[in-house]
């Protein structure tokens, strides 16, 4: 990809600022020398997909997005509306996180949410990424399970190409900053595939913690989730999830890392090695 990468005093906006991606991007955005507007619900630059008021001033000036939908049932309403009113006020491109495995049982590719942002008016680039690796580090339900040295899923054998979330956010960096990503749906993954067993096994030699993969039925996964106080309606969606990568319904690798950045994905024990050095998986 040919960079035509520019500094400018016009902010980025990039919601979910506090997120797993949306604090890598913003970060990186000002590493590059970039002007970031972060917003979240109870920031400085206040944001809520429910409350149209906090819209205008979050995209006063902005020359590009990093979106993050409310990850809600109803997420694409707003997301149409505001992409619409972004592209009205003059923002020149739209970078949506959407994800690998988001498809409507009928077998449509182009989500509600991402036609959305496609049909704003504005340039738009998709991200599709498969599971985070950091969600073994950053997620509180997954981490309390790495803390007490057993990943109790219903992911059976599956695999799945555990993406970096770095790698994430520097695709989104390059599509907020650099020409030649408009109209791209990136779909990213890491170089290779494992199973959730293969994953315990790298986090327990890296930490030299015993850590072992309890398969359990989407039954038992629930009493499992529900008894260490996960909301019912979250076990069911993890459990959604897990089934597909128990059938390794995206178990294949794809190349939107290396179509955007022009490099291979990071592997994810570069990720679990330096995880495991700041103490996070140790109790």
């Amino acid at each position: 990809m040919t960079s035509t990468a520019t500094t400018t005093a016009q902010p980025v906006l990039v919601l979910g600022a506090t997120g797993k991606t949306g604090r890598r991007v913003a970060a990186g955005l000002r590493e590059r020398g970039h002007t970031v507007r972060e917003a979240t619900r109870r920031g400085r630059t206040r944001f809520d997909w429910y409350d149209e008021n906090t819209w205008e001033p979050a995209l006063e000036g902005v020359r590009a997005a990093y979106l993050v939908d409310s990850q809600r049932a109803d997420a694409a309403t707003p997301l149409r509306a505001f992409g619409k009113l972004a592209a009205e006020r003059g923002v020149r491109r739209l970078v949506c996180l959407s994800a690998r495995d988001w498809v409507v049982p009928a077998g449509e590719e182009k989500l509600p949410g991402e036609r959305a942002v496609r049909e704003s008016g504005a340039e738009w680039t998709i991200l599709k990424p498969s599971w985070f690796a950091q969600n073994f580090s950053e997620d509180p339900f997954f981490l309390s399970q790495v803390l007490d040295g057993e990943l109790a899923w219903s992911t059976g054998q599956g695999v799945e190409p555990y993406v970096d979330a770095r790698d994430i956010a520097e695709v989104a960096i390059a599509a907020l900053t650099e020409d030649g990503h408009a109209g791209q749906a990136y779909e990213l993954t890491g170089p290779r595939t494992l199973g959730t067993g293969e994953v315990a096994a790298l986090i327990a030699r890296a930490t030299g913690r015993d850590l072992r993969y309890r398969p359990l039925t989407p039954e038992e996964f629930r009493r499992h989730a529900t008894g260490r106080g996960l909301d019912g309606e979250y076990a069911d969606l993890l459990n959604e999830l897990f089934g597909w990568i128990a059938e390794s319904r995206f178990g294949t690798l794809a190349d939107g890392v290396q179509r955007a950045l022009g490099r291979a994905p990071r592997d994810i024990t570069a990720y679990v090695r330096e995880t495991a050095g700041t103490g996070v998986w140790h109790p």
